[in-house]
């Protein structure tokens, strides 16, 4: 499942792209190489019908439990596809399960992210992979979140989950069962605004896997406290080919220095 993920893109870049006009004067961002449970991490969602950017925390509560639960993926296909079989073409069970009915019709957002981190069913993050897009542009998965309020303390906590899908090619090829939903960029502004379920259910499918590429790293990224840029070098060689072989880390662009993505 998708439970760690790298977020580094500019504040200047994320404002050209989603024009927000409300922004949460107390949010800080900054580039995060291991975002995971628990994180807080910039995600786009609707407000008064336009645009903000705010930090939410990775891992979803629902509005009525009665503690944290931390739910980091919701399955597009809810208890439907126990198999987990790619060729599955049945509903999308999401719509009715109690945790994710009410976000999938009114609280969705847009998780900004430039790569993820995936391992094999079996293995999981004992042998990572870092998984891209071969342009190496940000992308946005599709999410959901809730506020939970604490009974006791009155504590308030916006929090999201990221939905998953079936695995495409590249996930089969590293072995793993889900994919991500990574959303086209024209679908971005429609998955915040569209009130037709059909038209949002529709979204919930795989990336296409032409379009992406992954490489193993180093298992360190297991431990959520190593974050920087060097736990995302290549130890091996990317699982499809490029025209040109994929840049060590110190090149990428996202690493090339630790950036706080907060306005200047």
């Amino acid at each position: 499942m998708c439970g760690r993920y790298v977020v580094v893109q500019k504040w200047e870049e994320l404002e050209l792209a989603f024009h927000p006009i409300a922004i949460n004067v107390t949010d800080t961002f900054v580039a995060n190489y291991n975002t995971g449970p628990g994180s807080y991490a910039p995600v786009v969602v609707l407000k008064n019908g336009f645009t903000a950017l705010v930090n939410m925390q990775f891992g979803l509560t629902p509005f009525w439990a009665k503690k944290k639960m931390y739910l980091f993926n919701a399955r597009a296909e809810g208890d439907g596809n126990v198999t987990d079989d790619i060729n599955y073409t049945g509903g999308k069970g999401i719509i009715t399960k109690p945790a994710f009915r009410k976000p999938i019709r009114e609280q969705r957002c847009l998780v900004v992210a430039n790569a993820f981190m995936e391992g094999s069913k079996l293995e999981k993050l004992a042998k990572p992979y870092l998984c891209y897009l071969r342009n190496r542009e940000r992308f946005c998965m599709a999410g959901i979140y809730d506020v939970f309020i604490d009974k006791d303390t009155g504590e308030e906590t916006h929090s999201f989950a990221i939905i998953t899908t079936v695995a495409n090619e590249l996930m089969q090829k590293i072995g793993h069962h889900r994919s991500p939903v990574i959303l086209e960029q024209a679908d971005e502004m429609k998955w915040l605004q569209s009130t037709n379920l059909s038209e949002i259910t529709a979204m919930l499918k795989p990336y296409p896997a032409h379009l992406m590429n992954a490489y193993p790293i180093d298992a360190a990224i297991k431990n959520q406290k190593n974050n920087a840029p060097e736990f995302l070098k290549p130890v091996g060689a990317t699982l499809l080919t490029e025209t040109a072989q994929v840049m060590v880390a110190e090149d990428y662009y996202w690493n090339k220095s630790k950036r706080n993505l907060r306005k200047e």
